[in-house]
C-alpha cells in the first residue's frame, strides 16, 4: 500500500495536482507518526495499521468539512471533502448497514442470553467477520440497538 501511495505521489507531483500532493504528503507524515508511536520503522507498518491511520485521517476530513459547512466556509469544506475522497480511494469499500445488522444478529444468536455485558465480545466478533471495511461506530450502534 505504501508503494502505491509513493507512486501516486510522484504522479501527482509531475501532473501538478496540488491537493493530491498535499494530501498524500500528509498521509505519509501520519504513517511516520504512527510508526514512531508503535516504535517500529515506517516500512514495518502493516496494511491494517496503515488502513487504520487512513480511516482516522478520512474521518478528520469529514468532521472538519462539517464544521466548515456549519460556519458557512463552503470553499474550505469542499477542500476537506476532496482530500477525504483522495484518502478514501485507498480504503476498502465500506460495509453497508444491512450487512452489519445481519452480522450482528448472527453473533447475538450464537450467545445464550446475550446482554449488554456481551457487547464488546459481539463487536469484536462482527469486526473480525466483516473486516476492515466495517465501521466500529456503526457496529456498536447496531449491537446496542439489538440488545435493547
Amino acid at each position: 500500500m505504501q508503494g502505491q501511495i509513493e507512486k501516486d505521489l510522484k504522479t501527482a507531483l509531475l501532473s501538478g495536482d496540488k491537493i493530491k500532493v498535499e494530501t498524500l504528503k500528509g498521509l505519509k507524515s501520519s504513517f511516520q507518526y504512527e510508526a514512531v508511536a508503535k516504535s517500529v520503522k515506517l516500512d514495518q507498518l502493516t496494511d491494517e495499521q496503515m488502513q487504520a491511520v487512513m480511516s482516522r485521517e478520512s474521518k478528520k476530513r469529514q468532521e472538519a468539512a462539517e464544521l466548515y459547512k456549519n460556519a458557512g466556509e463552503t470553499e474550505r469544506a469542499e477542500k476537506e471533502l476532496s482530500e477525504k475522497a483522495i484518502i478514501d480511494k485507498y480504503l476498502p469499500e465500506p460495509v453497508d448497514e444491512a450487512a452489519v445488522r445481519e452480522a450482528v444478529a448472527q453473533q447475538i444468536a450464537k450467545i445464550d442470553n446475550a446482554s449488554m455485558q456481551n457487547m464488546g465480545q459481539i463487536i469484536a466478533a462482527v469486526r473480525a467477520q466483516l473486516g476492515p471495511g466495517a465501521d466500529g461506530g456503526r457496529i456498536a450502534a447496531a449491537v446496542k440497538e439489538s440488545l435493547q
